[in-house]
């Protein structure tokens, strides 16, 4: 209504499970809304579903929950269709906004996804910013202190564009694994976007070398799966760091049909303290190499 106190948690929360277009009205300043429980997509609403703070809102997790969940095969957000885990819907964009302190801890959240995890449907991001979050420690296929994603309708990609992950050694994001994004079986479209500082913690790789409990690969970017293809354009990838493989990132297509492009783009100082390809990357695809087209990877 005009004022910051009327931006509530409950205020969020209830406008999220009612789906559609959501916008913000707290008043000319930049304004933190702390959330008492994560804000749920219900797969009935929407179908497009979009969530868009004006560049001035901020969802908080308060380093104690994950910010924002949307899964389609999730039965306590409505089954929508026979195929929960291949529909167009809900098409959940989030724009303009700062996902700060998302925290995913333990067995009920161990795929990660602290400030957002999303399956199925369609997902974007644009224009956003993510700031400290965080999701499990160790584990080989845990990921996604930002954003985690499992898989999305007939394979298309999960858009992010003009993001932020990072920033600076305050603002790091941390997680075992991908402590920026995330994925199992997903492409990706990442335009213009900036990943620097994040860190990859876990240790013992994927799969976990005996002794350890795995994890520490991907310290931007985490991807894992059969087909899919990654596109990084116009973006920077600096100052990330992995314990174990990929220092920016970590590709890997089990079937070796996936494709890593790098386009446009700047990757530096990303150390990979186990392994790498090239450097800050490890990649195993079509051809274990990764297609560089005008970016620089030092």
């Amino acid at each position: 209504t005009g004022t910051p106190d009327s931006c509530t948690s409950a205020a969020f929360v209830a406008a999220v499970a009612g789906g559609g277009v959501i916008t913000f009205d707290c008043g000319p300043d930049a304004v933190t809304i702390t959330l008492e429980e994560t804000a749920k997509v219900f797969n009935d609403t929407g179908p497009e579903i979009v969530i868009d703070g004006g560049g001035l809102v901020t969802l908080s997790g308060a380093g104690q929950r994950r910010i924002l969940y949307m899964n389609t095969c999730d039965e306590a957000q409505v089954w929508t269709t026979a195929a929960c885990q291949n529909q167009d819907h809900p098409r959940l964009t989030v724009q303009n906004l700062t996902f700060v302190d998302g925290m995913t801890q333990g067995a009920e959240t161990e795929d990660g996804g602290a400030a957002i995890f999303v399956r199925g449907g369609r997902f974007k991001v644009v224009n956003s910013r993510f700031f400290r979050n965080r999701c499990n420690d160790v584990g080989p296929d845990v990921g996604g202190a930002s954003v985690r994603v499992t898989s999305q309708f007939d394979g298309l990609p999960v858009y992010v564009v003009n993001s932020t992950f990072g920033g600076a050694p305050e603002l790091a994001n941390v997680c075992s694994n991908g402590p920026g994004l995330s994925s199992i079986g997903t492409s990706w479209e990442v335009l213009n976007s900036v990943f620097t500082h994040n860190d990859a913690i876990g240790n013992g790789a994927n799969p976990a070398r005996d002794g350890s409990p795995g994890g520490g690969s991907g310290g931007a970017i985490y991807n894992d799966g059969n087909r899919f293809v990654t596109h990084v354009c116009g973006s920077i990838i600096t100052d990330n760091h992995a314990n174990e493989g990929g220092g920016a990132i970590f590709f890997v297509s089990n079937d070796r049909s996936g494709e890593l492009i790098i386009e446009d783009s700047t990757l530096q100082r990303n150390p990979s303290d186990g392994f790498e390809t090239v450097p800050g990357i490890f990649v195993l695809d079509d051809d274990d190499m990764v297609e560089s087209i005008n970016s620089t990877i030092e």
